[in-house]
């Protein structure tokens, strides 16, 4: 898999294909909005019904990544589990899933809006924000520079949409890692308000760079 590597804050970072953030020199893989659950809690609600396969086509995905880069630390930036009740009714394949992945390298778990407490029983730790160097890791933008989620960044290219992280100068956006998780448009206000102009890099089966955001005019 080809990445794309690049600078932020003092720190060497590689955005990768799956979707997920690889810091080689600590060997920390990061990642965005799981969102576990969400089929089921979409069944729960009277939503629609999705497949629930879910929570293993996501676990699949990064467990790919976990073997490829064999990580000291995984860190989830928050909504790891759609909601509370998602997170503490995993389904039993799930759990032993994630176990399986958690073992062996430290684990943590950000809140996030859908997942403002994990309920014991889970591997790893929770912490509200994460500090490294310069920059804080934290599920929803703020004061910068800061690497977070939230949004579920997506760019149009070739005709479909691709996740993609949004690169501005004082804030790094992830994808949402999860399997059945929507996007919003790199150019919508929210994110053009965090990246008025910068990078996109799109997922897909490699890295594909594209500058987005408002042009300087000359």
């Amino acid at each position: 898999m080809s990445g794309y590597g690049f600078d932020f804050h003092g720190l060497r970072l590689e955005a990768r294909p799956s979707g997920a953030l690889w810091w080689p020199e600590g060997r920390w893989l990061v990642v965005a909005d799981l969102h576990l659950g969400k089929a089921e809690r979409m069944a729960r609600r009277g939503g629609p019904l999705l497949p629930p396969y879910e929570g293993l086509a996501t676990l699949e995905r990064l467990a790919g990544e976990i073997e490829r880069l064999q990580p000291r630390a995984v860190i989830s930036l928050g909504d790891g589990f759609d909601d509370p009740t998602a997170a503490a009714t995993l389904d039993p394949q799930v759990a032993v899933t994630l176990a399986g992945l958690a073992r062996g390298c430290d684990w943590i778990w950000i809140a996030g809006n859908h997942d403002p407490s994990i309920p014991a029983g889970l591997p790893g730790r929770a912490l509200a924000e994460l500090q490294l160097g310069a920059v804080r890791l934290r599920h929803e933008a703020g004061r910068g520079p800061d690497i977070s989620g939230h949004f579920h960044p997506v760019v149009r290219l070739a005709g479909e949409r691709r996740r993609a992280f949004l690169l501005g100068a004082e804030h790094l956006l992830l994808p949402a890692f999860g399997a059945y998780t929507g996007g919003l448009s790199h150019d919508d206000p929210a994110l053009l308000a965090l990246v008025p102009q910068g990078l996109a890099v799109a997922c897909g089966a490699r890295a594909i760079v594209l500058p987005v955001g408002l042009r300087r005019r000359r």
